[in-house]
């Protein structure tokens, strides 16, 4: 280990302390959705390029089979969920609200697989590059929620050293309790692919940083980690503990500089998702088709964590559950701060879906945009420091050059300061505007 590495976690700025209502899945046991007759593939899976189609109407697939390939450097790879028919190519619902390409396969009930990634037998020590590409053939992206390809992290300029690889363990999202799952059930895949990912960027310092509200989690992985070099720290409870910029100052007291990047501080952050993702990808020779996905909230009839193939819709997930004992007043892809809301069942899960949240009418809540009352309770909680009352009232009269200036392109999305504004301002909204009006003038 280094002397970066703290023995103490460091508590970063601001922060909030919403219910997590994680109790109701946590307990449940990841289970498996069966096969089913079809599947809708979003083929934006992931920040950068899209891909390019590989497959047309009436074809042929195998599971596994490339359906799309990166269409650049930031892009990444799109397969299929099982063997049958490609069925439709056209669009569908993405959580945004927004159409993107799909591919539609017809399943064979046959689930045959496609052969193209042999395990990689040698892995400990085979060439790193080797495992690089390893992971980008297998199209695998940060599962955490970025769905930022993953080689493109694994691929630091040469100018960037590298001395340390964080595991984000900690799922501060409320209400989700999928890598909470996965670590408790598959530690030593997580931990496999840590170790693939290590080599790849041939590091000696792995940190797994695990919330406190999770001690049985910390405990196995403790365990299961004596002799493998890696660092499990169990860090204070406190929301956007998960943050790449969060967890990186809580982990090891560096600060990643404003408009910087985790490799501006020698650190690359991987999701445990991610990491057994790679595991499967080098072990198994199986590409990213499949991820745990939380099923939760007051409406569900049986709460719980399925592992399931991209292109399920929320329906089938739904119904896997239970479906629901009373009406739910709203659904959100995600989690309740970072989540979208959406209004339809149909849209199916991507690499990146982390969960299905049903509120109840209770528990709904309307932002009213009262006027700004200067309180500062938003300044207290913001995570990135800085001044999401002011830059809100800049945007409302559509000042965006200002709040470039004020640092709006630094907001993390994270939700804390919408949560603690007593005025029930729609302040991510406002900053979300700004960003792509900003990035639409820089193009």
């Amino acid at each position: 280990m280094t002397d970066d590495v703290l023995a103490q976690p460091i508590r970063f700025h601001g922060g909030v302390h919403p219910s997590d209502g994680k109790d109701l899945s946590s307990g449940s046991e990841i289970r498996t959705a069966p096969l089913l007759e079809r599947y809708v593939v979003p083929l934006q899976q992931h920040i950068g390029a899209p891909p390019k189609l590989l497959v047309a109407k009436k074809d042929e697939v195998r599971k596994g089979q490339l359906l799309a390939e990166p269409g650049g450097f930031v892009s990444a790879a799109i397969h299929s969920p099982t063997s049958g028919v490609v069925s439709q190519v056209g669009e569908c619902l993405s959580p945004t609200g927004v159409f993107v390409p799909a591919v539609e396969i017809g399943s064979d009930g046959e689930d045959n697989p496609d052969d193209s990634l042999p395990p990689i037998e040698d892995w400990r020590e085979c060439d790193p590059a080797k495992l690089l590409e390893r992971v980008r053939a297998a199209g695998i992206v940060g599962m955490g929620g970025a769905a930022f390809p993953t080689h493109v992290k694994l691929s630091p300029p040469p100018n960037r050293k590298i001395d340390t690889l964080l595991l984000n363990g900690v799922e501060c999202e409320p209400y989700l309790t999928a890598d909470h799952r996965l670590m408790l059930e598959e530690p030593d895949a997580i931990l496999d692919g840590a170790a693939a990912l290590a080599r790849v960027l041939g590091v000696r310092t792995v940190v797994l940083g695990i919330e406190e509200n999770k001690p049985d989690a910390v405990a196995l992985l403790r365990e299961r980690a004596a002799g493998r070099d890696i660092e499990v720290v169990s860090l204070r409870v406190r929301y956007p503990q998960g943050a790449e910029k969060q967890l990186i100052y809580a982990a090891t007291g560096r600060k990643v500089p404003a408009g910087g990047l985790p490799m501006d501080v020698g650190c690359v952050v991987q999701n445990v998702g991610t990491c057994r993702a790679v595991a499967a990808a080098v072990l198994g020779g199986v590409p990213l088709i499949e991820r745990v996905v939380t099923v939760t909230g007051q409406p569900v009839v049986s709460p719980g964590n399925w592992r399931a193939r991209v292109g399920t819709s929320l329906r089938d997930l739904l119904a896997l559950a239970g479906g629901v004992k009373s009406d739910p007043a709203k659904i959100i892809a995600g989690g309740p701060m970072m989540g979208f809301s959406v209004y339809s069942l149909d849209l199916p899960i991507s690499k990146s879906s982390s969960g299905i949240l049903l509120l109840a009418p209770e528990q709904l809540f309307q932002y009213t945009s009262e006027p700004c009352i200067n309180c500062g309770a938003c300044v207290d909680v913001c995570p990135m420091k800085i001044l999401p009352g002011p830059l809100s009232v800049q945007i409302e009269n559509e000042c965006f050059d200002d709040a470039e200036n004020w640092r709006v392109m630094d907001c993390i999305e994270c939700g804390c300061c919408a949560y603690a504004c007593p005025a029930n301002r729609p302040l991510v909204q406002h900053f979300k505007r700004a960003k792509m009006e900003i990035m639409a003038r820089r193009r």
